[in-house]
């Protein structure tokens, strides 16, 4: 996670970060089914990322590459890594999700298996239905 705000945030920085792990441990399979959904609707060349919006009510958004780096911008190359990663993701075979909290962001990267295709698949829903049910699922994990 890399933090953009005060020091003294520093005791209750990792809070959104745990629970947010917890969630995604729990629901790999269905963010990769959604992940997948996702780009399937949006196509290879969409300039936008998968995104957690964490402020207020945690959410699923759509994140402007440009917009990432940009922000790699104004913190002098402190994000870069996240940057690369996000360049050089593989949506077949790994789930690429930017959480974005209060001076905040966090990269969520993971190989699942089987790989998004197929959790997709296996899902045997519409990416709205899991859209929501997920979101619904965030919102209680992050309580």
């Amino acid at each position: 996670m890399f933090l953009f705000d005060s020091p003294e945030s520093k005791p209750n920085e990792n809070s959104w970060s745990r629970k947010l792990d917890k969630f995604v441990k729990a629901n790999q399979h269905e963010l990769a089914a959604l992940a997948w959904g996702l780009f399937l609707e949006r196509g290879e060349e969409s300039e936008e990322i998968l995104a957690i919006d964490i402020a207020e009510t945690a959410r699923f958004v759509y994140c402007k590459k440009e917009a990432v780096e940009e922000l790699n911008r104004q913190v002098k190359s402190h994000i870069q890594e996240v940057v690369g990663v996000l360049n050089a993701h593989k949506p077949e075979t790994e789930v690429a999700i930017l959480a974005i909290g209060e001076g905040q962001i966090k990269l969520i990267l993971f190989e699942p298996k089987p790989e998004p295709p197929v959790c997709f698949e296996e899902a045997a829903t519409d990416v709205d239905t899991l859209l929501a049910r997920l979101e619904q699922q965030m919102v209680e994990c992050m309580k």
